[in-house]
């Protein structure tokens, strides 16, 4: 039981420092009101997640890469504090294409993942 929570802990650590490196990184590379770093990270954590739960898998890594690691590695709450944002600048355009690509992408990148991990 107690290497479950290790697990689930140390894959959420990891994961959150690559959601962090690339945000830094992308957001160092384009000055943008458009929160493209959080796009990237919750489509290609979408894809991935759909990735793992299709596999084969076992249940250590299924803790250790699908609850932590994309547990860290996705924002969904970072997702919807920027879309508040957006919407208290009345940047209206920015923050209906944030949250349509957002959903749209996010489902259509966990069916792929769905698909390729079977």
């Amino acid at each position: 039981m107690l290497v479950n929570f290790i697990l689930v802990g140390f894959g959420a650590s990891l994961g959150a420092m690559l959601r962090y490196g690339i945000s830094v990184f992308v957001k160092s590379k384009w000055k943008t009101h458009f929160p493209y770093a959080t796009l990237f990270i919750n489509v290609t954590g979408s894809f991935l997640l759909g990735f793992l739960i299709s596999s084969a898998l076992g249940p250590v890594w299924q803790l250790f890469l699908g609850t932590g690691f994309m547990g860290g590695y996705t924002t969904f709450s970072t997702f919807k504090v920027e879309s508040m944002e957006l919407k208290w600048k009345t940047n209206y355009r920015v923050l209906f294409s944030y949250m349509g690509f957002t959903y749209v992408l996010g489902l259509v990148a966990a069916f792929i993942g769905l698909m390729v991990g079977i």
